[in-house]
């Protein structure tokens, strides 16, 4: 498993459309295969940083991924959204593993 982590920098005063993208890609990307961890926009700090997770199989998983998403009419109608409201000023996307599993619980105070 690989976990894809996208950077974006976005306008700061396009954070609702990107908040509409995220939402739909939170339909499109588990329909097409991939688990999607989530999408985050800005809250407090930078205006302009925000971030999508989701973990895949393998890279020849990613690519069947990616030809679904382009075929998904969700994923193709996002793609021109982004595009169009030009809210999306860079996209920067990089693959890791989990290195530290597993995981001890989680002890609440």
């Amino acid at each position: 498993m690989i976990t894809c982590f996208i950077r974006y920098e976005i306008d700061p005063f396009k954070k609702e459309a990107f908040a509409e993208y995220a939402r739909n890609w939170g339909q499109a990307i588990p329909r097409n295969g991939a688990d999607l961890i989530g999408y985050f926009g800005p809250h407090e700090g930078s205006a302009t940083t925000a971030y999508g997770v989701y973990n895949i199989e393998s890279l020849a998983a990613y690519e069947a991924y990616r030809a679904g998403l382009a075929a998904d009419p969700l994923g193709r109608d996002n793609y021109e959204f982004a595009r169009r409201e030009g809210f999306i000023r860079k996209e920067d996307r990089i693959f890791l593993k989990n290195v530290s599993a597993p995981h001890a619980k989680l002890v609440l105070p």
